[in-house]
């Protein structure tokens, strides 16, 4: 069983975190519509600092196991997943049918990627 450490896993815990801050960045701010745009760009922007050194390191060091393919596939499954979750407990938005099969289709492109 591979370490939290090892170039397997590092990166997808890295992936995971880095897109929790990047959906608070890109839609956080919705939660806020009271608030100018403005200040909605330049908090998105400090929260997205931090989620490219999050991001960047954890591509890097998984291109050590996985192909450029492969870890942008995890991203977007990643990504999916961090997204759903955020939108159900923080904008109070329903995950319906549709949602499951598009991310259904997502997995299975996945699957196929990482298959190749």
């Amino acid at each position: 069983m591979p370490s939290l450490m090892s170039p397997y896993v590092l990166p997808i815990l890295m992936l995971i975190a880095s897109n929790v801050f990047m959906t608070f960045a890109w839609y956080g701010h919705l939660h806020y519509t009271n608030k100018p745009l403005w200040a909605a760009v330049m908090a998105s922007w400090g929260i997205a600092f931090f989620e490219y050194w999050l991001a960047v390191p954890a591509n890097r060091i998984g291109y050590q196991v996985y192909n450029a393919a492969e870890l942008k596939t995890m991203q977007e499954v990643i990504t999916f997943v961090v997204f759903s979750i955020f939108s159900v407990f923080y904008l109070g938005q329903a995950i319906t049918v549709n949602h499951i099969i598009g991310f259904a289709l997502i997995c299975a492109g996945a699957f196929f990627v990482f298959r190749a």
